[in-house]
C-alpha cells in the first residue's frame, strides 16, 4: 500500500510505501505542548519507505524544541505539520502524521496516546532508530 498525505496547500506532500498492506495503522496522539496544538498525531513503518515532496522550500519552516533532536517540516503557507524527522548517527528517520494522510480510510487508524515527556535523549534517539521510517527521501519537485 502507498500512503498518500500532505499539507492543506499541497507544498509538502509525502509517499509511504507500507508493505506489506496493514491492517490497521498505530496512530500516536503524543501529549505535549506543540503536537497538541497542531494536531499532530504519527504514525511510522520501520520497513517502510517514504519519498518526500516540496514544492517551494521556501515556505517550508523547520521547528525544534525541547531536546532539538527532532524538526517539525511546517508549512508556512498553511500552517500543517505533515512530518517530523530526526538525524541520529547521521543517518535521517521520519514519522507522518495520520491527520495528513489523504487516501487511507479512518478505520484504518488505531489511535493511542503516548507521552514521551520523562525519556532521555539517549533513549529517545534509540527509539526513534527502532521505530521511525529508516528509508527516507527528499526529491526535487516535479519528480
Amino acid at each position: 500500500m502507498v500512503v498518500q498525505g500532505g499539507c492543506h496547500c499541497g507544498n509538502i506532500s509525502f509517499n509511504l510505501n507500507w508493505e506489506p498492506e496493514p491492517t490497521e495503522i498505530p496512530a500516536r496522539a503524543c501529549d505535549c505542548s506543540f503536537c497538541s496544538k497542531h494536531g499532530g498525531v504519527w504514525t511510522s513503518h520501520p520497513a517502510g519507505a517514504l519519498s518526500v515532496r516540496v514544492d517551494d522550500e521556501s515556505h517550508v519552516s523547520l521547528y525544534s524544541f525541547g531536546t532539538h533532536t527532532a524538526q517539525f517540516h511546517v508549512c508556512s503557507r498553511c500552517g500543517v505539520v505533515p512530518l517530523v524527522t530526526s538525524t541520529v548517527d547521521g543517518h535521517v528517520y521520519a514519522v507522518v502524521n495520520v491527520n495528513t494522510f489523504t487516501n487511507v480510510a479512518p478505520s484504518l487508524l488505531r489511535a493511542v496516546p503516548v507521552s514521551f515527556g520523562g525519556e532521555s535523549t539517549e533513549l529517545r534517539l534509540a527509539r526513534r532508530q527502532r521505530n521511525w521510517i529508516a528509508d527516507v527521501q527528499f526529491v526535487a519537485a516535479g519528480r
